[in-house]
């Protein structure tokens, strides 16, 4: 398994694993506000996927989508799809080896160029920022386990090759 596929499985498994965290609790609970990033833990998970799902698009030159399910079965599988499309979209830049290649960002009132690998490490790390602040949030909610997010817990639960 090389580097890239180690980024993107952690990211997505672990957003995953927190998001199951959720089953459990309460619209009430999901919707607290907290003095913390976007404030809430279906927020917070919202933007996480939402910035997959956009950047996603982005490179792959579609339309950014408009899915707002926002409960927890319904941005795990938003998240399912997102680290689907972000996948593929990281790998077919890996296997033409175009990391520095510049692509037009049109979202801004004047486009911007991005890198592929620039924006493809800017959602895994802005992924993981996000995660540690939903650790945080969930925390303060009284959920157990919380797992502790690292790569190498996520490589430990692999099944051995």
């Amino acid at each position: 398994m090389d580097l890239l596929d180690r980024f993107l499985g952690h990211d997505a498994w672990t957003t995953k694993q927190l998001l199951l965290l959720c089953e459990d609790l309460t619209d009430d609970e999901l919707d607290r506000d907290f003095d913390i990033g976007h404030r809430t833990v279906r927020a917070t998970f919202h933007h996480v996927i939402y910035n997959m799902e956009g950047w996603s698009d982005l490179m792959a030159g579609k339309p950014i989508r408009t899915d707002e399910r926002r409960s927890v079965p319904g941005l795990i599988a938003r998240l399912d799809c997102a680290a689907d499309d972000l996948a593929a979209v990281a790998r077919s830049v890996a296997a033409r080896q175009a990391w520095d290649e510049r692509w037009l960002d049109p979202n801004n009132n004047a486009p911007v160029e991005r890198t592929y690998g620039g924006t493809i490490a800017h959602v895994i790390t802005h992924s993981m920022h996000h995660r540690a602040q939903l650790l945080y949030l969930l925390r303060r909610l009284g959920v157990k386990d919380l797992p502790e997010g690292d790569v190498l817990s996520w490589e430990h639960q692999l099944p051995q090759v």
